[in-house]
């Protein structure tokens, strides 16, 4: 089932008196099951193409649809509540809450769903628990490592049962171990009937993926892993 779809959407910012293209005119579409990397060096347009599909800007050209729902001419309101029912987002810098305890941090987008604390708990519970972090309910964002800060913040994107999830550099503060189990994770939600996609700039995340789609100066193209890790092998 198709969750996210772009269709020959683009994205220009004005300099001056001149366009900047961002991301040029794009096709791309992502259904459960797939977990789609996103891979580019900084500045070519990457964050662009997942902001679009996080519904977190408008395209300048084109159309934009999230769970069969067309964006283009949502209010910025409208468009926040069709983040919070059908987007989960993962940071490279976390963004957990530090005041807040493991618990709370992931109670959080249910309680801004309105949905009853005792119900939040819960559902908060059962995530920490698929990520082997029931045992850090009561600590402080501080208290954790790098590995165990990403696995809340995988739960806090996990607790309201969104079908997309998208990851922008989430291993990039990691060491290998953790990288592994992050990615390894994630892995199994797309498996488990969510669509994924990763943003990042690192190759090792390339045998985890379903599909990777290369961006370079502002225009994305689907490649093969095959392909890819050939040319990757070809450059050393």
């Amino acid at each position: 089932m198709e969750i996210a779809r772009l269709e020959g959407a683009s994205k220009l910012y004005k300099s001056g008196d001149s366009d900047v293209i961002a991301l040029n005119s794009t096709d791309f579409a992502i259904s459960r099951g797939e977990m789609a990397l996103i891979i580019g060096p900084s500045g070519s347009g990457k964050t662009t193409l997942i902001s679009l599909l996080g519904c977190v800007i408008y395209p300048t050209h084109g159309k934009v649809w999230v769970n069969g729902t067309y964006t283009t001419h949502l209010s910025d309101k409208e468009m926040a509540q069709l983040r919070l029912q059908n987007i989960g987002f993962v940071f490279q810098s976390f963004n957990l809450i530090a005041p807040l305890t493991v618990e709370q941090n992931v109670m959080l987008p249910m309680q801004l769903q309105g949905k009853p604390t005792a119900e939040a708990r819960k559902a908060a519970r059962e995530a920490l628990e698929n990520l082997s972090m029931q045992h850090r309910l009561s600590s402080l964002p501080k208290m954790l490592s790098g590995g165990e800060q990403q696995r809340v913040a995988i739960a806090r994107a996990l607790v309201a049962n969104p079908p997309l999830i998208l990851c922008d550099e989430p291993t990039a503060s990691l060491d290998v171990n953790s990288v592994a189990v992050v990615m390894k994770k994630l892995q199994e939600l797309a498996k488990e009937d969510k669509a994924v996609i990763v943003v990042t700039h690192d190759q090792r995340l390339i045998p985890y993926a379903t599909r990777i789609i290369e961006v370079e100066n502002g225009t994305a193209r689907e490649r093969s892993k095959t392909e890819y890790i050939k040319d990757i092998e070809s450059a050393i």
